[in-house]
């Protein structure tokens, strides 16, 4: 059985608008995209020292908000000219509730 951790239910989320949860010492930025599809990246950026969870969403792009960093919410990766990566998080999704993957910590 996959270990499985609860964050939060698919209504609770908007297209588009990031939702933040936490677990433990870890943020979590949650975000549905325009297509229904729902990714996870870590909820800060190291390239400014902030969170990425105000950012906007444009296909499978978010645009940073303190620099306008544009990141792949698909595999994190911080678009050219820029470089970097942000982790990005395996989720479950069972009958409308999302779960992070456990071993993706």
């Amino acid at each position: 059985m996959t270990e499985k951790i609860f964050l939060t239910t698919k209504n609770t989320l908007l297209p588009q608008i990031g939702r933040s949860v936490s677990i433990g010492n870890k943020k979590i930025a949650l975000f549905q995209l325009s297509d229904g599809r729902i990714t996870a990246i870590e909820d800060f950026c190291r390239l400014t020292d902030g969170p990425v969870l105000e950012g906007t969403v444009s296909g499978e792009y978010l645009y940073e908000p303190m620099r306008d960093y544009k990141i792949s919410l698909i595999d994190g990766c911080i678009q050219d000219p820029d470089e970097g990566q942000l982790k990005v998080y395996e989720l479950l999704i069972e009958d409308g509730d999302i779960y992070l993957k456990g071993a993706s910590l």
